[in-house]
């Protein structure tokens, strides 16, 4: 199903979202509120199953344009443009109205080198690229499974999302409806995306180093103040805070993989100083590396049973922070 109005929302281009990874898990779940200031026309690269809990309105994917309601599931595709557009009365505010899992589906095809039955999302995540809807008892059962992902960690989880993506596989036909139409190809702002692109190469490539807003602001030819705006306005990040996110993810992978002390990971990741490491960790994590280190041990003792022993390799890769 298509609408003229889908025209207004390709008029102006998508947004970027930028999905940070999770230093303990291989995929993102998060609830949000409505309004919710990420909940916008965007796109990402990553693949998006969303869940509506309540309230109802518009879901524009591509250049569809359909009625949503309360446990409406959709399997998003890379960039492909979306957005949920509630319908509420003035004042109103839906607490908690979405849950949204998102993932790389290209890094999980990648493992069916060694586990071939992946091979079985093949043809799902290519019917994806122009979004599915879920109606019936694959959306009740994918639902079910949503929300029980949320409390869940470690292996339980990972078994969960498994189980999620295979209901999306296993769907009837009659409830699994494509959105956009196959002669839909997404506008996207090639020059915006390509500024977006070097600052991450820059900031990646200089995470553990000395990260200056002066130096990509000119690379780009822009002032400071233009770029930060610019930043802020097509990721819904800033610039400085996105570093101090991806460096306390790094060190938290770090916390987790190896044995390293807490004063050379705060080096290890980019920071002259142990006290500005220690302040941005509770500030993204609401507790301190060493409190991090130690609930996250105890949680997998819990788990499992048994002591909970952290291998001696570092974690090299920013990009995994």
């Amino acid at each position: 199903m298509t609408d003229s109005r889908t025209t207004l929302f390709e008029q102006r281009h998508a947004e970027l979202e930028v999905i940070l990874p999770e230093p303990e898990h291989c995929f993102r779940w998060y609830e949000h509120d409505y309004p919710y200031p990420l909940a916008r026309w965007n796109h990402h690269p990553e693949f998006e199953i969303h869940l509506i809990r309540q309230g109802s309105g518009k879901l524009v994917a591509g250049d569809y344009f359909g009625a949503f309601g309360a446990g409406h599931v959709a399997l998003i595709g890379p960039d492909l443009p979306h957005d949920w557009i509630g319908d509420l009365r003035p004042g109103e505010f839906l607490k908690g109205r979405d849950v949204v899992l998102q993932f790389d589906g290209a890094a999980i095809l990648a493992l069916r080198s060694t586990l071939p039955e992946l091979g079985e999302l093949q043809h799902l995540f290519e019917r994806a690229r122009r979004g599915l809807e879920f109606t019936g008892a694959t959306a009740l059962q994918a639902a079910r499974l949503m929300e029980d992902i949320g409390p869940a960690g470690g292996l339980e989880r990972l078994i969960l999302f498994l189980q999620l993506i295979n209901t999306l596989i296993k769907a009837p036909v009659q409830e699994a409806h494509t959105l956009a139409s196959a002669c839909y190809a997404p506008t996207l702002d090639d020059r915006s995306s390509e500024r977006v692109h070097k600052a991450f190469d820059y900031l990646l490539n200089e995470l553990t180093g000395d990260v200056r807003l002066s130096v990509i602001a000119q690379r780009l030819e822009m002032s400071e103040p233009g770029f930060s705006r610019f930043f802020k306005r097509v990721t819904g990040h800033g610039f400085i805070d996105l570093m101090r996110k991806l460096r306390v993810q790094r060190a938290c992978r770090l916390l987790l993989q190896t044995e390293m002390s807490v004063s050379d990971i705060c080096f290890e990741v980019g920071y002259e100083n142990l006290s500005n490491f220690n302040r941005h960790f509770r500030i993204e994590m609401e507790q301190t590396p060493s409190e991090y280190r130690r609930g996250t041990a105890m949680n997998l003792f819990n788990r499992n049973g048994l002591h909970a022993s952290l291998p001696h390799s570092k974690a090299h890769s920013i990009v995994d922070a």
